[in-house]
């Protein structure tokens, strides 16, 4: 993919796996509250956090949840039956990989994890 404007910071981390932990609304609001502080990226609102249940296929249901950042955003989407998720990053603002890895890992007590920055 060809930089299209590379006078502005922008990294991107993708994050998925499997969880082995209870994930509900208020661990969903924990994650996104505890990874924008463990890697110092500034929130200006609270988690807006949906969970459509029972209006779509029942493997889809779970979360869909984002948390504004100073410098961008941070978005968590979970599968409950399947116990997965995908979390993106996307700041103006570097920060250390291996710190969110680490953190995501530990929250969700992920058995499997998986990732690409873009």
């Amino acid at each position: 993919m060809r930089d299209l404007a590379p006078d502005i910071t922008r990294q991107r981390l993708l994050i998925e796996g499997f969880y082995t932990v209870a994930v509900d609304h208020a661990s969903v609001e924990d994650y996104l509250t505890g990874i924008a502080a463990h890697l110092s990226l500034r929130t200006y609102g609270t988690p807006i956090i949906h969970s459509p249940a029972g209006e779509g296929k029942l493997e889809n249901a779970g979360f869909d949840a984002f948390i504004p950042l100073i410098d961008s955003g941070i978005s968590l989407y979970v599968w409950s039956e399947r116990k997965f998720f995908a979390t993106v990053l996307f700041t103006c603002k570097a920060f250390d990989v291996r710190q969110a890895l680490d953190f995501t890992q530990r929250h969700f007590g992920a058995s499997q994890l998986e990732h690409r920055e873009f």
